[in-house]
């Protein structure tokens, strides 16, 4: 290893393909630790259960999301700010 030296351009490229894709990943484990998401069964088809009843809600609110971001983009297209607002 060799340190205070410049990161040559291809690792530095590389790591950015790299951090796009681990960013999209942690999303998801982060919003399912937010959900409560701690397997402590006994038996696999219980865990497994779990674990996709998981998956299901987090897609399921991954959905309303996008929807509510669509309807609002289409209802305003001049609207400055990223972050929708709840539909009234």
């Amino acid at each position: 290893m060799s340190f205070n030296r410049p990161m040559p351009a291809s690792t530095a490229r590389a790591n950015a393909k790299k951090s796009a894709v681990r960013a999209h990943v942690e999303h998801v484990f982060s919003e399912k630790a937010r959900m409560g998401l701690f397997v402590r069964t006994i038996g696999l088809a219980r865990a497994t259960t779990k674990i996709g009843l998981a998956n299901l809600t987090h897609n399921m609110r991954r959905l309303l999301w996008l929807e509510r971001r669509r309807m609002t983009r289409r209802s305003s297209p001049l609207r400055l700010s990223r972050h929708p607002r709840p539909p009234r």
